[in-house]
């Protein structure tokens, strides 16, 4: 390796060290919110989150920690991929607190209507599966 090309690999991995104090790692992510690495390049993949790439490496800094939190919430409330996006869209571009989903009162109602017809969809079928069960 050429001098040249020497320090330019060491002032990059310094730059990237320099960072690493204000960014997360995949891993520092994964470990964090209990997701896989496969889960965060879903994301990435998706355009939810928006990592500085340096070669094979990701750093995520405070904004995409919070669009994570976000993503997470609306997973967890049982909102698709694409209104998790329109969510995670609200989050300000300078925002590293945590975020809050901000839904309106149709959305609620909706998402609650749906998740209850889900719920009674699951208890049909639970029960049609306990009655052949016995028989």
């Amino acid at each position: 390796m050429s001098t040249r090309q020497n320090y330019s690999s060491t002032a990059s991995n310094d730059r990237i060290r320099s960072q690493s104090a204000r960014y997360f790692t995949i891993g520092d992510l994964a470990r964090e919110f209990g997701v896989t690495l496969r889960s965060l390049r879903f994301y990435e993949d998706r355009g939810l989150l928006s990592p500085i790439r340096e070669g094979l490496l990701r750093l995520y800094d405070g904004r995409d920690r919070t669009r994570l939190q976000v993503i997470l919430k609306g997973k967890q409330l049982g909102f698709t991929l694409s209104e998790i996006r329109d969510m995670v869209g609200d989050v300000a571009d300078n925002s590293t607190e945590v975020a809050e989903l901000k839904l309106s009162k149709q959305q609620i109602h909706a998402q609650i209507e749906h998740l209850e017809r889900q719920q009674s969809e699951i208890q049909s079928a639970l029960t049609e599966l306990r009655a052949q069960n016995h028989a």
